[in-house]
C-alpha cells in the first residue's frame, strides 16, 4: 500500500499539504549552484514550499557534491523544501543511492522503468519501491509512457501518443506497487510540443485522479514546456500537486548565457543569472498558488 505511514518524509509532507490546500508545488531541475541559490531565494521570498529536482547526471557529474549542497540548503531554508531525484532509470544506481543517504540525501526518487514492457516495469518498480521505503525514501513512478526527451530522459519518437497514455486501470496497477506519487501520461510529452501545442485529455486525468485519491497517492505533472498560466492552473485543478519544470525556468537563464558570457565580470554575470532564474521561479510559484503556503 502507499506509504501514508512514511511520516516525516519531506516530499510527502509538502505534497499532502498541497493536496489539502488545492495548490501546486513547483519542482525544478538544478544544474548548477546558481540555480540552487535562485530556487531557495525565490521560495523564501514567496514563502512557498518547493521541491528541488536533480537528474541522475548530477549524481555522477559532481560526485554528489551538488546534491549535498541542495540538502544542506533545504535544511537551512525558512520554508519546506525537499530534494528529489527525477527519472532514475538505473536500478543499481537507485539502490546505491538508497544505501548511501549520508552522501546522497534524497527525500524521494522517481523510479523510471518505463523503458521496459509493462509487466517488467511493474515488477521492477515494486521491488525498488520496497527497497526505498525500507530506507525512508518516498517514490514516484510513470505509468504509460510520457513521450519525448530532455536532459536526463531517454529520447523516444513522438508517435502513437494515444497508445501510450495512462488508463485508470494502469494507474491502479502502479499504485499496487506501493508507489507514493504517479506521473500519468495524458497527452503531455517531455521536451517541446508540436506547433499545435499541448493537447491534454482532462477526462482521462479525472479518471486517474479518482483512483489515486482512493489510495492516498499524489499526482505529478511532467512535460510542462511552453505551458501558459491557465493551462498549468487547469492541471492543478485536475489534481496535480507536484509540477515538474525545466525549460520554463531555463529560458531566460539560457538567453542570459548566450548574450552576456564574456561581456561582464564573472561575479556580475553569475549574479545576473541567479536573478533571471529567481524571477522565473517566483512567477511559477504565483501561478501554482503556493505563495504564502510555506508552512505545514
Amino acid at each position: 500500500m502507499p506509504t501514508s505511514w512514511l511520516y516525516g518524509n519531506r516530499t510527502l509532507e509538502i505534497l499532502r499539504a498541497a493536496e489539502e490546500g488545492r495548490y501546486g508545488v513547483t519542482a525544478a531541475i538544478v544544474y548548477n549552484i546558481e540555480h540552487l541559490i535562485a530556487f531557495i531565494g525565490a521560495a523564501e521570498t514567496k514563502k512557498a514550499p518547493f521541491i528541488i529536482l536533480f537528474f541522475p547526471w548530477a549524481v555522477t557529474f559532481s560526485d554528489g557534491l551538488l546534491i549535498r549542497c541542495a540538502a544542506d540548503a533545504a535544511r537551512r531554508a525558512s520554508v519546506p523544501i525537499s530534494v528529489h531525484l527525477d527519472h532514475a532509470q538505473d536500478e543499481n544506481q537507485i539502490k546505491y543511492i538508497a544505501d548511501h543517504r549520508e552522501d546522497l540525501p534524497f527525500d524521494s526518487i522517481m523510479i523510471d522503468m518505463s523503458h521496459y514492457e509493462k509487466v517488467e516495469n511493474l515488477a521492477k518498480t515494486k521491488e525498488l519501491v520496497q527497497y526505498l521505503h525500507e530506507r525512508g525514501i518516498a517514490t514516484e513512478a510513470e505509468p504509460g509512457r510520457i513521450e519525448g526527451g530532455e536532459d536526463g530522459v531517454g529520447d523516444t519518437a513522438l508517435n502513437d501518443l494515444k497508445g501510450m497514455e495512462t488508463t485508470a486501470a494502469e494507474a491502479e496497477e502502479f499504485i499496487n506497487t506501493g508507489v507514493d506519487m504517479l506521473a500519468p501520461a495524458f497527452g503531455n510529452i517531455h521536451g517541446d510540443y508540436p506547433p499545435a501545442g499541448p493537447q491534454l485529455d482532462f477526462d482521462r486525468l479525472a479518471e486517474i485522479r479518482r483512483v489515486c485519491r482512493q489510495r492516498d497517492v499524489r499526482l505529478v505533472l511532467h512535460g510542462t514546456n511552453g505551458f501558459e498560466d491557465d493551462l498549468m492552473q487547469r492541471c492543478i485543478h485536475g489534481g496535480m500537486t507536484k509540477l515538474n519544470v525545466n525549460q520554463l525556468v531555463l529560458e531566460d537563464y539560457l538567453g542570459h548565457l548566450g548574450t552576456s558570457a564574456g561581456k561582464l565580470p564573472l561575479t556580475e554575470f553569475m549574479e545576473q543569472g541567479v536573478d533571471r532564474v529567481r524571477r522565473r521561479v517566483e512567477w511559477l510559484i504565483d501561478v501554482s498558488g503556493s505563495a504564502g503556503k510555506g508552512s505545514y
